[in-house]
């Protein structure tokens, strides 16, 4: 998408995207479409494919022994109710890359983190309302769709997501999704519902994310950014990272790797990231809490620095804004926006959108 609509409480609208340039946009994936791409990838790269779902693994007693991990491998099985075959494998290293209920994680020891509850339904919408989203998202933020996230129509193609996201209230989930329906209702009508999706977005990195000669990336290590809530991509840059350390400190598999080589792919990763968590963390701490800092968000991304070092670090995914006069004129109408709108007597008329 090249444009992205920000829309308040009160339904005010806030276009964003006149910042980005012609080769700029953002990715809208469909995991289904994604996933089966990567896997045939790594298969055509020479990586072995197995159709099987992980069930733990035994750990190694000493640094000469390998990960024994068990599977139930369901090549060549039909149905929904196959059962498939306990199979094992032995290997050296182990990534775990098993999403946020990683059995990785688990079996290791990593310890658990907070999480938020993401629900979405993919509608498939009248072609005219279509038009309007092939090359626009919408975020909406008010207490009515989330009481500390967003929620969201974002295109997929042929049809388009609505959903949302909460942490501190993830039994009213079905409230909030139904306050998104009212909410973008004038443009979703007549949509049909062609699938529910609802699954765990990991709220900050694990306590321990290493033991021995196996490691988190992605989810299972609690790599999904605040504010935004992001993850596809830190899932796949963790995950190539890593690997290509290990490839490099294992001399190309001439060389068995230790705990301190995958410590290095933590440093650089950290290094690397940990500013970006850091500031979308407190920007979700400052704007998601109450619908006065909701308006007061959308307000300021009418601005076009904000806009630009907004896009900019989603975009590259470091922290952007480099220009001290612009961070400070940007951090005085912060503050005065924040004020304005906490100390309101009477909130502003609730919008119709078209």
């Amino acid at each position: 998408v090249r444009k992205m609509t920000m829309i308040s409480p009160t339904n005010k609208e806030v276009q964003i995207g006149q910042t980005l340039k012609d080769d700029e946009y953002i990715g809208m994936v469909r995991r289904e479409v994604l996933d089966d791409f990567l896997r045939q990838r790594a298969k055509k790269n020479g990586a072995t494919l197995i159709n099987g779902l992980f069930m733990g693994m035994t750990l190694p007693q000493n640094k000469d022994e390998s990960y024994v991990l068990t599977y139930n491998d369901y090549e060549g099985e039909d149905g929904n109710a196959r059962k498939g075959e306990k199979k094992t494998l032995e290997v050296d290293v182990v990534i775990g890359a098993d999403g946020a209920n990683s059995r990785v994680a688990k079996d290791i020891e990593a310890g658990d983190y907070e999480y938020a509850i993401a629900f979405q339904e993919r509608m498939r919408i009248p072609e005219q309302k279509m038009d309007y989203y092939k090359d626009r998202a919408e975020m909406y933020v008010g207490e009515d769709v989330s009481p500390d996230f967003y929620a969201w129509v974002f295109p997929k193609s042929d049809h388009v997501a609505v959903g949302t996201g909460t942490v501190v209230d993830k039994k009213g989930i079905q409230k909030y999704q139904q306050g998104i329906r009212d909410r973008a209702a004038t443009r979703i009508e007549g949509g049909d519902i062609i699938r529910v999706e609802a699954h765990p977005i990991p709220e900050h990195p694990r306590p321990w994310r290493v033991k021995d000669r196996a490691i988190l990336v992605g989810d299972a290590a609690g790599y999904v950014t605040k504010c935004s809530g992001e993850g596809i991509y830190f899932a796949a840059k963790s995950g190539r990272m890593c690997a290509e350390t290990i490839v490099k400190n294992s001399q190309q598999g001439a060389r068995m790797i230790d705990e301190a080589d995958l410590m290095e792919h933590l440093r650089e990763w950290d290094g690397k990231y940990g500013p970006t968590y850091l500031v979308l963390d407190l920007l979700q701490k400052i704007f998601y809490t109450s619908d006065a800092a909701r308006e007061s968000f959308v307000e300021l991304c009418e601005e076009e620095y904000v806009q630009k070092v907004t896009f900019d670090s989603y975009l590259y995914k470091t922290v952007q804004g480099n220009d001290p006069v612009g961070d400070l004129k940007l951090g005085w109408k912060t503050l005065s926006s924040l004020y304005k709108y906490k100390n309101q007597k009477t909130p502003d008329p609730m919008r119709t959108l078209a």
